[in-house]
């Protein structure tokens, strides 16, 4: 197989790790910053709860709910990211780029959509990112007799995904405490 050497491509690959870094970098730094959310409004929550003014704990209890879903959905996009840049570091061979990127494509588009509400310049990059990488594809693809199967690629792509929701449940469950007991968000009584 052709090695991916010091040609263009290489150096498109390095930018596109890059910049996959830079946006993992920026989900972190929105992620401290709703975890510090997080608690402000969990002391409210606590502070009504005591007061016995349920009618606040529990408008509260909502705003926190969805404030965790936000910060749920940034750290599976983070952990997603930072599984396609592990995986975009160790590629050497044209054949191993295209079967590592085609689901990464897939990745970062599901990521983009899901992101574009927060954080809607981190939207675009992502969208840069997405178009580097996918120009990427067609060079590859073009380098060798590569055929690219999107049904493995999208099944690949499902596998980093629920992953990242995986550890990202785990995390979350580490880092943010539980509601008091007898109050529950709107989310919370709907399950």
């Amino acid at each position: 197989m052709v090695s991916l050497g010091k040609g263009p491509l290489k150096s498109r690959l390095e930018a596109a790790i890059r910049a996959l870094n830079a946006q993992i970098h920026r989900l972190d730094y929105e992620h401290q910053r709703i975890m510090e959310r997080d608690r402000q409004i969990f002391g409210k929550i606590v502070d009504a709860y005591t007061r016995h003014d349920m009618t606040h704990a529990t408008m509260y209890a909502n705003e926190l709910a969805e404030i965790r879903k936000m910060a749920k959905m940034l750290m599976q996009s983070r952990l997603a990211l930072e599984q396609i840049v592990m995986r975009l570091s160790t590629v050497t061979e044209i054949g191993e780029l295209v079967v590592t990127l085609t689901p990464a494509m897939s990745v970062i588009k599901t990521i983009r959509a899901g992101i574009s509400k927060v954080l809607p310049e981190a939207e675009r990059e992502l969208g840069e990112i997405g178009n580097l990488i996918n120009n990427i594809i067609i060079d590859a693809g073009q380098w060798g007799t590569l055929s690219i199967t999107f049904e493995a690629a999208n099944d690949e792509a499902q596998k980093i995904l629920a992953e990242a929701a995986a550890v990202a449940e785990q995390r979350m469950s580490e880092h943010f405490p539980n509601l008091p007991a007898g109050l529950k968000s709107d989310e919370e009584s709907k399950a």
